[in-house]
């Protein structure tokens, strides 16, 4: 193929996990790698100037020469198969779903195809279990549903002492259904919120293996912080979840002590500055070394941080965040301003409701559980939160702390 090249594009082919195949104009392989051999169960070099046919299944190839022809005349990189699902042949006649990315190249003159194969069988298969259990749980749901109704349908009939039952009927169905909409919801948002930080740690992680030279270090340091960045994301999910459920069977002990306003300051705005986008700055509040709590200093710090991090999620690049702070005999009193997206008013009624985002959050990543976490610590404490909030203009946020915890 590039005889003078060989040797190191056969150790690069080696080195990737997935499976890797290179042939001519006239489908014929020209080169393969372990993982490729070992996916289609090949012995080592068997598929070398072998038809490409001999992986693809029997039914496929009256379309594949025609695909493949379209394909060499445009050039462009694109996943195999677009809009519907493809297989692969084994040596011993079995298939497997997979996933085929295209790169078409030149090399002195020659043109080939590199396909990055992925079996997806396991995917494939949990995708299978998981709508099997959506039906079973639709059936579930259909079945609960009729029974409901047709003990509704007799208490109809009944004396007027069965009419308050019938009522209560009708309250628990309301309920159950209002459960099933949360929980389906609460799914969808946990597979959304693990399945777009999972993806980018496994291409960052498949990247980073290309990357053996030491004057990659850069991008080898570049996909390594995406990797943390989304590993820490994840964990901060995983948290919060945990509170939540902390909170609904009332597991949270509190700790109190005395500490100083500006060292949670200080640790927020620290933490939130490596948040930043491009052009954003925190003013930091003026005045406040003086100013003194005894409270969860963890919980307050949550609070302070959740609003901060908000703040910044929501506002676009070169904008102010403002942080102040009041104290007086009794309260403290945090005040965050963002010139930020805003909150739609007919939004606002809902915005500390668990798992509720606002219409115009919704392309951004959030999990829409971190303001009902603050609002139940806060009042655990206490304390409020509040907020003003216009549309496209900005948002300002209130906590209000009891300068002494009540114990």
């Amino acid at each position: 193929m590039f005889q003078q090249d060989k040797d190191i594009f056969n150790i690069l082919l080696g080195a990737v996990s997935e499976g890797v195949i290179v042939v001519d104009e006239d489908q014929n392989i020209v080169e393969a790698n372990s993982a490729t051999e070992k996916m289609f169960g090949y012995p080592e070099g068997a598929l070398l100037k072998q038809p490409l046919t001999i992986l693809i299944p029997q039914n496929y190839h009256s379309g594949h020469d025609a695909h493949f022809k379209g394909f060499m005349k445009h050039k462009e990189r694109r996943q195999m198969g677009q809009g519907r699902d493809i297989f692969g042949v084994r040596k011993d006649g079995s298939t497997f779903p997979m996933e085929a990315g295209l790169n078409p190249f030149s090399v002195y003159g020659n043109n080939y195809v590199m396909a990055l194969v992925i079996d997806i069988s396991v995917r494939k298969a949990h995708e299978q279990k998981i709508r099997k259990l959506n039906r079973e749980l639709e059936e579930k749901v259909l079945r609960r549903t009729q029974e409901l109704s047709e003990t509704i349908q007799k208490l109809e009939v009944e004396n007027a002492k069965r009419v308050e039952a019938e009522e209560d009927a009708k309250s628990a169905l309301k309920k159950e259904q209002e459960l099933n909409e949360l929980k389906t919801k609460f799914l969808s948002l946990v597979s959304h919120e693990f399945k777009t930080p999972l993806s980018g740690i496994l291409t960052s992680s498949i990247l980073l293996s290309k990357y053996k030279l030491t004057e990659q270090q850069e991008k080898r340091d570049k996909h390594i912080k995406t990797i943390t960045d989304k590993v820490h994301y994840l964990n901060n999910i995983l948290n919060d979840f945990l509170s939540i459920e902390k909170l609904q069977n009332g597991k949270i002990n509190y700790k109190f002590s005395s500490f100083k306003v500006s060292k949670v300051v200080n640790e927020v705005v620290y933490n939130a500055n490596m948040l930043l986008k491009d052009g954003q700055h925190i003013n930091y509040p003026e005045n406040i070394d003086s100013f003194s709590l005894y409270q969860d200093e963890k919980i307050i710090e949550l609070a302070l941080s959740n609003v901060v991090h908000n703040a910044i999620k929501y506002s676009s690049e070169n904008t102010i965040i403002d942080i102040n702070i009041s104290q007086d005999e009794y309260i403290t009193t945090f005040t965050v301003k963002d010139n930020g997206f805003g909150i739609p008013e007919d939004d606002q009624k809902n915005i500390f409701n668990r798992y509720f985002r606002a219409e115009n959050a919704l392309l951004t990543q959030g999990t829409g559980i971190g303001l009902n976490i603050v609002k139940d610590h806060l009042e655990n404490l206490n304390g409020s939160i509040a907020f003003e909030s216009i549309e496209n203009e900005g948002s300002i946020f209130i906590l209000t702390i009891p300068n002494t915890s009540i114990v």
